[in-house]
């Protein structure tokens, strides 16, 4: 019959087998298996809020790991991505892709999915926005300084930028350092070292081009300058060992002569033996170091 899933056929013959009768009774109608997923996607004309208080409280009667369980929690971060763009749009200044904040504050949306209990009485963006918020701040916090600093000195880099501001406004002046230390209840070198640590949130490349108050070449060029000295560390590091060998009186020759700038005459003096002897001396003493240093090369 037209409209029926199925039909039964009896037939029923008579026992002489001169007349076959056919009569068809309908079975009853069997609904088709629902699938799995939202009562309806997420286009549709149902409300966000209200099409997400539904999926939690299936997600909820489902066993955790079953296909259906994951399709409802699937359908549920993506019908709330719209709250994490949301949420990321207030860090937009900060100097990283807007794509890598999303995708921080989308792991915190999981998270507050996982946790959010529809039971309690309270909306779902309500309690999923601190944590959202908190994760993207956790990353600012952990990932986006140039060099690694401890996370109490970030912390007091954050409070030292509120009471500066704060005490600003009041004072009509940039506050003093004993003044911020008193304020948030710290030493004054804490403040010291806390107001430091911005220099390590940011970096420059050293192939950066110059403003024109820098002037020309790029920072490389403009950055330190040439020690004169290093170029004889290696020769200063290999000459210690072969002093301390030296006796007493030979090393204090040395040591008068290279480290304390005086003739071979006041050393002379000092020691209590003659200059030509003390040439005779720093001679010999020279040549050993330097015998020695060519047989380490």
């Amino acid at each position: 019959m037209s409209g029926e899933l199925g039909t039964a056929e009896i037939h029923a013959g008579q026992a002489n087998g001169t007349a076959v009768a056919e009569d068809r009774i309908p079975l009853q109608r069997v609904p088709a298996a629902a699938p799995p997923g939202p009562e309806a996607p997420p286009g549709s004309g149902l409300d966000t809020r209200t099409l997400s208080r539904s999926l939690f409280l299936r997600l909820a009667a489902l066993e955790p790991g079953s296909a259906e369980h994951t399709y409802v929690r699937d359908t549920l971060i993506e019908l709330n991505l719209p709250l994490v763009r949301y949420a990321s749009a207030r860090f937009r200044s900060r100097n990283e892709p807007m794509e890598d904040i999303v995708q921080v504050g989308t792991i915190g949306l999981i998270k507050a999915i996982d946790r959010f209990d529809p039971e309690r009485g309270v909306e779902f963006p309500t309690f999923a926005m601190p944590t959202v918020v908190g994760e993207i701040k956790r990353f600012f916090r952990d990932t986006s300084w140039s060099v690694r600093v401890p996370r109490r000195l970030q912390e007091l880099r954050l409070a030292l930028t509120k009471a500066g501001d704060d005490l600003s406004q009041r004072l009509d002046r940039s506050p003093t350092v004993a003044e911020l230390a008193t304020c948030l209840g710290v030493s004054e070198e804490d403040v010291v070292e806390g107001l430091a640590v911005g220099n390590a949130y940011t970096a420059s490349s050293l192939d950066s081009s110059p403003s024109e108050e820098d002037g020309d070449g790029p920072l490389a060029e403009r950055l330190g300058y040439e020690d004169l000295a290093l170029e004889g560390v290696e020769y200063r590091e290999s000459l210690k060992p072969l002093l301390a060998k030296l006796p007493p009186r030979e090393r204090r020759i040395i040591m008068l002569r290279f480290f304390g700038n005086l003739t071979q005459s006041q050393i002379g003096d000092e020691i209590g033996i003659s200059q030509m002897h003390v040439s005779r001396l720093l001679t010999r003493t020279l040549t050993q170091l330097r015998e020695g240093l060519i047989s380490e090369g």
